[in-house]
């Protein structure tokens, strides 16, 4: 069982910076693929990073290459999402989540067994 707690969210200008963290419980956190999501009102859950199976690559949605980053500190249990030159669309809840299984479908979050409970990131223009 990992129970995963997100933080760091805010509200923020377009153009300003802001890093998430999820910190996750558990000691079998570093075999979990780890990867965020969002949801915006009105709006379905959307993939936005994830590392590979293997962990060793990383994959972003196309809105948000270039701009953000995951990354992963096994040592302290955490996931980070970076995520630079933001934008009003990018105004969601955002959720990490973790995934046992070794599928390559890191962006349907139907593979995903265990989500934290999501943190607001209000871009204003």
């Amino acid at each position: 069982q990992v129970q995963l707690v997100e933080s760091g969210g805010g509200l923020v200008q377009a153009g300003g910076s802001l890093r998430l963290s999820c910190a996750a419980s558990g000691s079998t956190f570093s075999t979990y693929r780890m990867g965020w999501f969002r949801q915006a009102p009105g709006k379905e859950r959307e993939f936005v990073a994830a590392f590979s199976r293997s962990g060793s690559s990383t994959y972003y949605a196309d809105s948000v290459k270039g701009r953000f980053t995951i990354s992963r500190d096994n040592a302290k249990n955490t996931v980070y999402l970076q995520m630079n030159s933001l934008k009003p669309e990018d105004t969601a809840v955002y959720y990490c989540a973790g995934r046992s299984s070794l599928t390559y479908a890191y962006y349907n979050l139907r593979v995903y067994d265990y989500w934290g409970q999501g943190t607001q990131v209000t871009v204003s223009s």
